[in-house]
């Protein structure tokens, strides 16, 4: 078995025995914790009590957290004409509509969020083996396909967080960079259970979040008082 160098040691010695802290605890410990040469991602990771194979059980939304990810997003929209340009103007990395769909279609992805307006959908409907498993399908539900793709890519670019509820019923995301004050993460912590708690299928039962747990890319993690998180 491979030592653990000093910092790792450290890290785990700062977290060892700590759970089911506050909020501000957890991101205080995870933040001080992060001590890579690069910007570590501070990571959420939400446990639920559903069974997304069943539809009514499904968890998926989107939230616009209040001081961004930190991270650069690139964009995809699937638009004609005027919505093309509209695109383009909005700041979209990568803009088109049959010859993106077979840029894709060969393997290229090179974009973060995927946008369309409604009349591409049947275009990019026969990408759905492609992009369904990467979570990048366009869904009018989050807003991602509509008319208004300057709004669309603006909110994607602006720290829009999209989710959605993996088989084992967990949901995760970057809730912002190590480098981000300690308020900002709180908030932006916050803002991201509230989101997935006004996400609760009306076909959940018994306790709806069961474990939330913080961490940063390279660091241990750190479980949340569920009870502080989020009133249920």
């Amino acid at each position: 078995m491979a030592k653990l160098g000093k910092r790792a040691r450290a890290a785990r010695e700062a977290f060892a025995g700590k759970s089911d802290l506050t909020v501000e605890d957890a991101v205080a410990l995870v933040k001080g914790n992060a001590k890579s040469k690069f910007d570590e991602t501070i990571e959420i990771a939400v446990n639920l009590g559903v069974d997304p194979r069943h539809a009514d059980q499904m968890v998926r939304g989107v939230v616009g957290l209040p001081n961004g990810t930190g991270k650069t997003v690139r964009v995809a929209v699937f638009a004609r004409g005027a919505k093309a340009e509209e695109a383009e103007k909005a700041g979209a990395d990568i803009v088109g509509a049959e010859d993106l769909m077979e840029i894709v279609q060969g393997g290229k992805i090179e974009f973060d969020r995927c946008i369309a307006t409604p009349d591409m959908m049947p275009v990019v409907g026969r990408l759905g083996k492609v992009l369904g498993p990467r979570n990048l399908m366009p869904n009018p539900k989050i807003g991602t396909v509509t008319m208004d793709v300057a709004q669309a890519v603006a909110d994607a670019k602006g720290g829009q967080v999209q989710f959605k509820a993996e088989k084992a019923g967990v949901v995760h995301a970057g809730v912002g960079k190590a480098s981000f004050d300690q308020a900002q993460l709180v908030e932006n912590v916050r803002a991201f259970i509230g989101a997935v708690a006004k996400a609760k299928p009306a076909g959940a039962k018994g306790s709806y979040m069961k474990r939330i747990s913080l961490t940063s890319t390279m660091g241990p993690g750190v479980t949340i008082d569920v009870s502080d998180a989020v009133s249920e």
